[in-house]
């Protein structure tokens, strides 16, 4: 645990506006082989109640040089080591996309089981819910070659292409994308008996990505529960338009849970 704790929370998090006065933290965790950069900036949207923590795993960005992790369980132990006693500070909001709403269950479940402390709000997008038949039957992808690689990450967008199209810039991107993959492919939870939250739960999913079992997400809470579709693939995220719808009802349900939390 103290090496967990001495790695420094600025090593783990990326927080690009210290907000010292905000009243809830929205932690994001990043999609398949992402780094922190894409969610830290949403702070400058975000109005100043909000402080955004961007969670950087290793593999990528400054901590390129750090081998990836091998299971969930590693990647949970490090974030819980350095966010725990910032979860205690203030509400926390949590929000995931692809792998990184795996991630976020994943971290939801281990906060409230083993600390009981859980999110004001949690804002999944682009996945199953982990342990749903869909994402069971889901294709192993972190096996393909890198050829086959190459061909299905093109085909569900979201990478630059000049990326794809570099062999060079490709090698240096593969990896941390294979590793988070293995992740997901060997990530195993069972479905909830009974909601172990009950903060409300947002789904959000591209109308032209594959098809994912969102309405299973339900089971991990007895709160309020939506699924929004919004145009646009599995990266839908990352368009304009989206990315307002997005941030706006993230605004406002944080502001609005704040107040119930007052």
């Amino acid at each position: 645990m103290w090496n967990i704790l001495s790695r420094g929370m600025d090593k783990v998090i990326t927080c690009f506006n210290k907000r010292p006065d905000a009243s809830v933290r929205l932690i994001c965790f990043p999609w398949a082989g992402g780094g922190s950069i894409y969610y830290a900036r949403w702070a400058k949207t975000l109005n100043s109640s909000i402080e955004v923590y961007s969670v950087r795993l290793p593999g990528r960005e400054g901590r390129a040089k750090e081998p990836f992790f091998q299971n969930m369980q590693e990647i949970i132990d490090e974030v819980i080591g350095v966010l725990l006693p910032h979860l205690r500070e203030k509400p926390f909001a949590l929000f995931g996309h692809s792998f990184g709403a795996m991630t976020c269950f994943a971290f939801a479940e281990h906060v409230k089981k083993v600390y009981n402390l859980e999110p004001i709000h949690m804002f999944l997008s682009g996945a199953s819910a982990p342990y749903s038949e869909a994402r069971l039957q889901a294709p192993r992808r972190s096996h393909l070659s890198d050829q086959e690689f190459l061909v299905w990450v093109t085909s569900i967008g979201g990478t630059p292409p000049e990326i794809l199209a570099n062999a060079e810039l490709a090698k240096l991107f593969l990896p941390a994308l294979k590793a988070d993959l293995c992740v997901v492919d060997n990530y195993r939870c069972s479905r909830p008996s009974t909601p172990f939250l009950s903060c409300p739960v947002s789904c959000f999913d591209g109308k032209e990505d594959a098809p994912h079992d969102l309405q299973a997400w339900k089971d991990m809470t007895s709160g309020d529960f939506t699924v929004q579709m919004l145009p646009g693939s599995h990266f839908y995220l990352k368009e304009a338009a989206n990315e307002k719808y997005l941030l706006d009802h993230i605004t406002k349900h944080l502001e609005t849970a704040e107040m119930d939390y007052l």
